[in-house]
């Protein structure tokens, strides 16, 4: 190929990806800053591409019908980044007074070289959250104080060897982004992009032992059975022991260099893990020794959009009666029997979140900022909502030429106390109406989150990208 040629290309599908609307928290290390350049259309009527592709469309069989919705539950323990090992949390209650308690500085804020992407966990009256350089805080619930510290960074000693460091200060110099935490009998778990595995005793910080691992960690782990599930940037999902760390069994997905930088954690129900791969690979395997039972892959090819050749699972998948909610970012949501992985419906629907499934529907964001309802049983769409409506501007170039347009990117749902509640990249907090998606609350947090709402004991916790974790009564 000569060079004039290979030039074309490579500009070419530079130009494809700066246009696809990717933002800088679906890209790794700042590639894409909020939105990519767009053109600018002439006067007329606009037409969505995505729409037009996907032809996703509210059923007229379920126009002006309710559905079920149950009450909120209290919730006195949110242990895994997903609330639980299903990671299906129902309807809880959180801040019904919508007001902001306090704000924590929890450590290293996001920046090219470092990402807050670690879920916040709780127990005990105690929250647990990671910063943008493995820096673990344990802070009073209550009280937004720091109860301890634990600088999980690696480094080099004289000799060579790799360090770890367990302290109240700081130290490092990053590189070891991703990651996340999970808490369960007294100890605290934790994944890390520095290549290891870590317990610590969740009332001092204290190292229990820790599990070095061939290649770093970008997701959080989940912890059943006696068990630590953590997956790998190869796909490489590892069982270890939850009391001495030594590993069980392992199974390597399809291989996959090209994913972007959310990161799921598998689901666990029974003696069945469901993991999800960056291949776009859903994998069901025992719990006991790793045999895989079945496997979807949920990849969708587009036409108009270059990032659908990544096919990761970003969006934690959920377990809920029997069946597994899983979307992807190449443009498959879908609903499988959890024993077998036959599929009951699927949706051309692209995400990074976990679906929100309670009662009756399933609640899915789209990476576009469109809330869907979806009917759990048939996959039928009750309604959508385009989130970013009002919401986008147009910003940058240089004496009125090169204006890109920028929306938002949204995370969550959950549902709190009657509201649905997601945050954005522009630092808002706000509330939904769950059956017909009218906002009916607002808060501004002062920077931008890229990570969902936990709750518990009857507040929100939300951890921004300045590494900031807010408490919202």
């Amino acid at each position: 190929m000569n060079r004039t040629l290979k030039i074309a290309l490579m500009c070419g599908l530079a130009a494809t990806v700066a246009s696809c609307g990717t933002v800088k928290k679906v890209l790794p290390f700042g590639l894409g800053n909020d939105e990519g350049p767009t053109a600018v259309a002439t006067e007329g009527e606009r037409i969505s591409i995505l729409e037009f592709e996907q032809q996703l469309a509210p059923s007229p069989a379920l126009s002006g019908r309710d559905f079920f919705i149950p009450g909120p539950t209290a919730v006195t323990a949110w242990q895994q980044p997903g609330g639980n090992a299903e990671n299906e949390v129902g309807h809880v209650i959180a801040a019904p007074d919508f007001t902001i308690a306090w704000r924590r500085d929890i450590g290293t804020k996001s920046d090219r070289m470092k990402q807050v992407t670690s879920p916040v966990v709780a127990a005990d009256g105690r929250i647990y959250a990671m910063d943008g350089e493995a820096t673990v805080s344990a802070v009073d619930a209550n009280t937004g104080q720091v109860v301890w510290k634990a600088d999980l960074k690696s480094s080099e000693n004289d000799s060579g060897r790799r360090v770890l460091g367990v302290s109240l200060g700081g130290g490092g110099s990053g590189g070891g982004f991703g990651g996340g935490v999970a808490v369960s009998g007294g100890k605290v778990f934790v994944a890390s992009g520095y290549r290891h595995v870590t317990a610590l005793d969740a009332a001092n910080g204290n190292v229990l032992w820790q599990q070095e691992t061939d290649l770093p960690v970008h997701g959080a782990p989940t912890v059943a059975g006696n068990r630590v599930y953590v997956v790998d940037v190869d796909n490489q999902l590892l069982a270890l022991d939850m009391n001495t760390g030594s590993q069980l069994w392992s199974y390597r997905g399809i291989t996959e260099p090209a994913r972007i930088l959310r990161a799921s954690s598998p689901a666990v129900s029974g003696e069945t893990v469901i993991a999800p791969f960056s291949s776009g690979q859903l994998v069901a395997l025992q719990a006991t020794n790793g045999q895989p039972v079945w496997e979807e892959v949920l990849s969708r090819t587009s036409r108009t959009n270059a990032l659908s050749e990544l096919r990761d699972i970003a969006g934690r998948p959920v377990i809920s009666r029997g069946f597994v909610y899983a979307v992807s970012q190449s443009g498959v949501l879908q609903s499988m029997d959890v024993r077998t992985g036959a599929a009951r419906w699927e949706l051309p629907i692209a995400g990074v979140n976990a679906p929100l499934v309670v009662g009756d529907v399933v609640y899915v964001v789209s990476k576009s900022g469109e809330l869907t309802v979806i009917n759990r049983d048939s996959g039928q769409v009750y309604w959508t909502r385009d989130l970013n409506e009002g919401r986008v501007r147009r910003e940058g170039g240089f004496l009125g030429f090169g204006k890109r347009t920028v929306r938002p990117v949204w995370s969550g749902p959950i549902l709190a106390s009657n509201r649905l509640v997601l945050v954005n990249s522009d630092g808002e907090l706000i509330g939904l109406d769950p059956k017909t998606g009218a906002q009916t609350a607002q808060l501004k947090l002062g920077a931008p989150a890229y990570i969902a709402p936990a709750a518990y004991n009857g507040a929100l916790y939300v951890l921004t990208d300045d590494a900031r974790l807010i408490s919202i009564r």
